[in-house]
């Protein structure tokens, strides 16, 4: 969960970045890259500890 948290704010902060510098758009696009693989690692995390998880 740090990690997803850690990358969310890497996204934001690049995104900002990226979107009031002038000249640097591209940091726009890699925030918006980065939160999306994010959200990919997080679902495919999510669903593997659901399938897996041991029952009681």
């Amino acid at each position: 969960m740090t990690l997803f948290l850690a990358l969310i704010i890497v996204a934001i902060v690049l995104g900002l970045i990226g979107a009031v510098a002038d000249g640097l758009l591209f940091l726009l696009f890699i925030g918006i890259a980065v939160f999306v693989a994010d959200l990919v690692y997080m679902a495919l995390r999510t669903r593997h500890s659901v399938r897996h998880r041991p029952a009681r």
